[in-house]
């Protein structure tokens, strides 16, 4: 069951909670329906649309001010649902619904599903009321009503799912949540639909990693922001400490499975000595033999002019972009994929195509074990349980003693490891997501009392003030691709990966080899609220969005700025 509401709050969180979000000028007063293009799938677009025959197709959407509303006001019932681990700034999401809805008819009903997905199918659910949602404005967590990793997935659970909506005569649903959450929330549009519910499924953008977006509809995934300055806090902390006690190599591993961008903002926050990029070890097919060399080059040039110590940032999901090691996790999901194979060294490794059995062989048995560990909801290796920091210093070590020995290394290397996640989930939203996320259940809300079905709910327009957003929806399964899931191909929306073509991977290019051996440490401090750098967005969607705005100009715009 979902926690008792909030009986405590620190001073900070009283005054956080009486903060009042601004919202896109649009979304103030009257607003009308603007609609833009229809829109495929982002890849297989033949299997999407057999799979998702009611809802394929729709158009984007963009609200603009206009003199009447135009939809008469009436009462509306909304659910509410959040889904899969926490992002700072859900409770805003609610908030900027409730308010929607309560704006929109003061007789309008919120009621919030308890611990996730599970609690539509099972109807377990509770009104959520002014006082209930007064507690929890601009705080972090998913608290109010609980979070949940639930899949809606076999034809009782969708029965049931449209039983209870349809005795809580829910206007609509809004599905708080990243990519798989979103993705059952298109399957859950798709079957009310073909069902003739009246009520309408829209989604909302978030995950900390980062990557659930596309240009220009949704810029960004709520809650990135916040979790990237929570870790920038920590690792400029960190960073300081290695350059006054100046004996230490700091690894920290960073969040983000499949994408590196929390680790891209984390590097252009604190400025650390080396930072990987999955995405870029990928393309360029670097072996796990040429990623630990890029670890032991450092030490040694750095040891060359008296530093023996340093800063190295690692992705969560880098272990998946090393070609040897990421074709030999394959490998493993689809031996360990039907059940019938015990998960054992011996057992697995009997398993392995002769490549893959020879990098397993090379791995150190901690690293072999956590491979064998318990697999993730999609039933493939949980790498946030793989300590590939701890890899890369293992197998440095060993080169740094060849080294050694041969007399070509004579400083010394003391490695500290440091895996910052679950810290960026559930801390108080930053300016900018505070903004977002009210922003964004405005428009889910907007949305909703427009009976839109199959939408996310989307705000542009971020470099501008937050009264020049501009708020609207695109459909879901725009977003969408096949994969293969647990042996299957399964519809789901597609990752945004880190680009390397980017402006954000070029800007980090441009600098990284000058914080290599001077130490540009650069420590952000703690998220403000007001004052300096409260207003500023992150550098990661900064230099997105410009990149996009260059690239969309027109051939003379340009030429000129070149």
């Amino acid at each position: 069951m979902a926690s008792e509401p909030r009986l405590a709050h620190s001073q900070l969180e009283d005054h956080r909670r009486f903060f009042t979000p601004r919202l896109p000028s649009t979304l103030a007063g009257a607003f009308k329906t603007v609609v833009g293009e229809a829109r495929g799938a982002m890849g297989d677009k033949e299997k999407i649309q057999a799979l998702f025959p009611k809802t394929y197709g729709k158009p984007t959407l963009s609200f603009e001010a206009a003199d009447e509303d135009e939809v008469p006001a009436r009462p509306l019932r909304v659910g509410v649902v959040l889904s899969g681990g926490q992002a700072p700034g859900g409770h805003n999401v609610i908030a900027g619904i409730f308010d929607f809805i309560k704006r929109f008819h003061a007789d309008s009903v919120m009621v919030g599903f308890k611990n996730g997905p599970h609690g539509i199918f099972t109807g377990n659910y509770l009104e959520i009321d002014d006082e209930l949602m007064d507690k929890y404005r601009n705080m972090g967590g998913f608290d109010i009503i609980g979070s949940g990793r639930h899949k809606i997935h076999d034809d009782k659970q969708f029965a049931d799912s449209l039983r209870f909506c349809t005795e809580l005569r829910l206007d609509g649903l809004v599905v708080i949540g990243g990519d798989d959450s979103n993705t059952n929330g298109a399957v859950l549009a798709e079957y009310f639909a073909e069902k003739g519910s009246m009520t309408s499924v829209v989604g909302a953008p978030k995950t900390i990693d980062g990557d659930l977006k596309v240009q220009p509809f949704i810029p960004v995934s709520f809650g990135f922001d916040t979790a990237c300055r929570t870790y920038a806090e920590l690792i400029g902390n960190v960073a300081a400490d290695a350059a006054s006690s100046q004996k230490y190599y700091h690894f920290v591993r960073l969040m983000g499975r499949s994408a590196s961008h929390i680790t891209l903002e984390a590097a252009f926050q604190t400025q650390p000595n080396l930072t990987f990029v999955g995405e870029e070890v990928q393309e360029k097919q670097q072996s796990l033999a040429h990623v630990t060399q890029q670890v032991v080059d450092l030490i040694v040039e750095r040891a060359a002019v008296g530093k023996d110590y340093g800063v190295v940032l690692v992705p969560e999901g880098l272990i998946e972009f090393i070609p040897d090691v990421g074709a030999l996790i394959g490998d493993i999901n689809e031996i360990l994929a039907p059940g019938d194979v015990a998960p054992t060294i011996e057992a697995v490794g009997a398993k392995l195509a002769p490549a893959n059995k020879a990098c397993f062989d090379f791995l150190p048995l901690e690293i072999k074990l956590q491979l064998l560990a318990d697999r993730d909801a999609h039933g493939n290796v949980a790498v946030s349980k793989i300590e590939t920091e701890r890899l890369l210093t293992v197998c440095a070590e060993a080169e740094l003693a060849k080294l050694k020995a041969a007399g070509k290394f004579a400083g010394t290397f003391s490695p500290q490891f440091h895996f910052f996640g679950y810290e960026g989930r559930s801390c108080l939203p930053s300016q900018f997501d505070a903004n977002y996320c009210y922003a964004l259940g405005y428009t889910a809300g907007a949305l909703i009392s427009r009976k839109e079905n199959g939408h996310i709910a989307s705000i542009t327009n971020l470099l501008a003030p937050v009264e020049e957003w501009v708020a609207g929806g695109c459909p879901t399964t725009m977003l969408m691709n096949i994969e293969r899931r647990i042996g299957a191909e399964k519809p789901v929306i597609k990752k945004a990966l880190t680009e390397l073509d980017g402006r954000p991977f070029q800007v980090f290019c441009e600098k990284r080899a000058r914080w290599r051996i001077e130490d540009h440490y650069r420590n952000p401090g703690p998220i403000q609220f007001e004052g300096p750098g409260s207003s500023a967005i992150c550098f990661h969607l900064q230099y997105e969005l410009e990149g996009a705005a260059a690239a969309a100009a027109p051939p003379a715009a340009k030429k000129a700025r070149k």
